[in-house]
């Protein structure tokens, strides 16, 4: 087998609180293929977002390795894991957190702006991620003007913008109504398709889990069941 897109090894998150420390995470182990669809199913305070966001590198565990193709992650600077994290991974999260005074274009060309290219080549990249996720028509419309659906959608776009290795979504149908919420996901399951972006998705929801090849349940910061 090749070489493993993301392993994560005794993954340990504390939280110092008034009164104590709170795990969050409890000596996760995980291995993540290129290409695959996974979801992360759990209970609320499971330790669900607490592992994608150290996956996505936005916070770093408090003990425990995190390795993309082989690379030790956090053993970069902050800088370079910024440009490494903007690069290589994208996110979706439950609210679009696009910016309100850009149109959708300009939200989509954020992060290839942030990564250095030039102004032309991040327009050309915007507009083929938002055809891509059919939104041609509303480019020069700013969110407040979109649906909520379709918000979603110029957030998907934006995430993928730079075709990152690896898309991670954090409830990203959690504030969508169910129609809604299931084009979405349909939308990230095409683009794991054609894209071959590796998808890892946060969430509650049983039936919206069980469209993914695997499975992984978390209880009390540590993955207690896969499925497959």
């Amino acid at each position: 087998m090749s070489e493993a897109l993301v392993e994560a090894k005794g993954l340990v998150k504390v939280f110092k609180k008034e009164g104590g420390e709170i795990y969050a995470l409890r000596g996760v182990d995980l291995t993540v293929q290129e290409g695959e669809r996974i979801a992360v199913v759990g209970a609320s305070g499971a330790g669900k977002s607490t592992l994608l966001h150290i996956l996505g590198t936005l916070e770093r565990p408090t003990s425990g390795q995190l390795r993309y193709r082989g690379q030790e992650v956090f053993s970069l600077g902050e800088e370079e894991l910024a440009l490494f994290r903007n690069r290589e991974i994208g996110f979706v999260f439950q609210f679009h957190h696009l910016l309100p005074e850009f149109d959708a274009l300009e939200n989509v060309m954020m992060p290839a702006l942030i990564q250095g290219l030039k102004r032309e080549e991040a327009r050309r990249l915007a507009e083929e991620m938002l055809i891509e996720v059919g939104l041609e028509e509303r480019m020069k419309h700013k969110p407040g003007e979109l649906s909520g659906g379709e918000q979603q959608r110029v957030a998907v776009a934006r995430a993928l913008v730079l075709r990152p290795a690896l898309l991670l979504a954090d409830e990203p149908t959690g504030n969508l109504d169910s129609a809604t919420g299931q084009k979405v996901l349909d939308l990230l399951l095409r683009l794991n398709e054609s894209l071959g972006t590796t998808l890892l998705i946060v969430t509650h929801n049983e039936a919206l889990a069980k469209r993914f090849p695997r499975r992984l349940y978390m209880v009390d910061g540590r993955i207690e069941q896969e499925e497959a």
